[in-house]
């Protein structure tokens, strides 16, 4: 395959960084109310079909989308300046990725089952006392979010110092991950909420950009045809 081709290839896949971005705006626009304060309203919202719509399209394809694309920036920046944090950057992001799937299959499916166990009256279910599977899903969940947030800001910045795309794409993704991970940890100890923080919606706002100007950066290079993918010497 000419270099041509893998260029474009990648732009293609470097496409789904922004779609990522765009999908988890749009499922986190309505979030979900607290359940620790208000249960039946809780249970009222998970058993409707947007909110299973929202969590298979915005969480899962959005997450399985992001994976497509940081394996696109990945090999984009295997030969640059940067290569190797590139490398090390998409292992973290995409096993921080995958880990969060089975999280977001329990959210999408179980959630819903669980509200309308409770509005059919068995109220009991909210009441059931942790067992180990809760305590794994914590882990899990605290892994994950580490994963993704030390990933992608390392994402970030390997881009800032790889000379093959515009740097400041890079530090809008690595502002994402901040938003997205650590600022929406602190807002949701500090207000106490256990839904959606609205850093998210930044962070989300701040990867279709960051992405979206990756992808178009790669898609309209001139030069795939003379200069090998992610090779130094033709950065704007």
């Amino acid at each position: 395959m000419s270099a041509t081709n893998i260029t474009r290839w990648i732009g293609i896949g470097l496409l789904g960084l922004p779609l990522y971005g765009a999908l988890t705006f749009w499922s986190s626009m309505n979030p979900q109310p607290d359940p620790s304060t208000h249960y039946e309203a809780w249970s009222r919202f998970v058993t409707t079909d947007h909110y299973v719509w929202t969590h298979v399209m915005g969480s899962i394809v959005g997450l399985i989308l992001a994976i497509f694309g940081t394996f696109a920036l990945g090999a984009f920046l295997a030969n640059s300046r940067a290569g190797r944090l590139g490398l090390v950057a998409m292992v973290l992001t995409v096993l921080g990725s995958t880990l969060f799937l089975p999280v977001m299959g329990v959210s999408t499916f179980a959630a819903p089952e669980e509200g309308q166990a409770y509005l059919a009256g068995i109220e009991e279910f909210s009441k059931l006392p942790s067992i180990f599977a809760d305590t794994m899903l914590v882990v899990t969940s605290l892994l994950f979010v580490l994963l993704l947030f030390v990933g992608n800001v390392l994402l970030g910045v390997a881009v800032w110092r790889s000379e093959t795309l515009p740097k400041w794409t890079g530090a809008l993704w690595a502002a994402g991950a901040v938003f997205m991970y650590p600022l929406g940890l602190v807002y949701a100890a500090t207000i106490g909420a256990q839904s959606t923080p609205p850093t998210v919606l930044v962070g989300a706002l701040l990867l279709v950009i960051g992405g979206g100007w990756m992808a178009l950066s790669v898609l309209r290079r001139p030069s795939a045809e003379t200069v090998g993918v992610g090779a130094r010497p033709r950065v704007q």
